[in-house]
């Protein structure tokens, strides 16, 4: 599944696996001000963005096919918008609305493969994101894993029975069960999974196993990378 191989990404051990994740947000929120910036037609700077998105692949030893794959799971609508702007008219802005999201896009997915979730988060509530929306993220993530396990299960189970079987109306009708079964084991799941981690002393926070440090090292690659990007935005 797309978000488990994810997770496999971000447990590397490359150098950009080991910078703080404070670093790494804040060089992606200076390309994404760059980026959106930076004209359709300004080639110069768009392959410069391009190659430190590439190198940023590269170094952290992550599939660079599987990566740009992934990212063009935005193509199709960023596509329909820049039909619409080029029928407008407007064929620069039809381009860079393609460019800019398929590149924003990437560049959030180098951020969230060489990033665990826990750490991430942690991240963004250290820079003063709302505590309540890291919760709500951290919960949401990890509830994928739970609705998933049980509609594996689900299946299964109609497999087994012949559930693929018969008319359409009695396969619609046997999905719309399904979906009412599904909602209910997985709300169960969840309330036993609250109670165990009340009966651990959660408190409404998720505490990290190794806290977040930011360094010398963490301060030169935003430094650096952020000059450079922004130093080829103002050329």
């Amino acid at each position: 599944m797309h978000h488990v191989l994810i997770d496999h990404w971000s447990q590397g051990s490359s150098p950009l696996h080991a910078r703080d994740p404070r670093a790494k947000i804040l060089v992606l929120l200076i390309f994404l001000i760059v980026l959106a910036t930076t004209p359709a037609n300004a080639f110069v700077t768009l392959v410069i963005d391009i190659a430190v998105l590439t190198s940023g692949v590269l170094l952290a030893g992550l599939p660079p096919v599987g990566l740009f794959l992934r990212a063009a799971a935005i193509l199709p609508f960023s596509l329909t918008f820049a039909l619409i702007t080029w029928l407008a008219g407007d064929l620069w802005r039809a381009v860079g609305l393609v460019e800019k999201s398929y590149l924003s896009t990437a560049a959030v997915l180098l951020l969230v493969g060489t990033t665990p979730l826990t750490r991430l988060l942690g991240a963004l509530e250290a820079l003063g994101v709302p505590r309540v929306l890291v919760l709500l993220a951290q919960f949401l993530y990890r509830y994928l894993f739970v609705i998933s396990e049980q509609a594996q299960h689900l299946r299964l189970a109609a497999a087994c029975r012949g559930g693929s079987a018969g008319p359409p109306r009695s396969r619609l009708q046997a999905a719309a069960g399904a979906i009412a079964v599904l909602f209910a084991r997985s709300y169960y799941r969840a309330e036993g999974i609250h109670r165990a981690m009340l009966a651990r002393g959660f408190g409404g926070r998720l505490s990290l196993l190794n806290p977040l440090r930011f360094g010398a090292r963490d301060a030169a690659f935003t430094a650096t990378i952020g000059l450079l990007l922004v130093l080829a935005r103002v050329q």
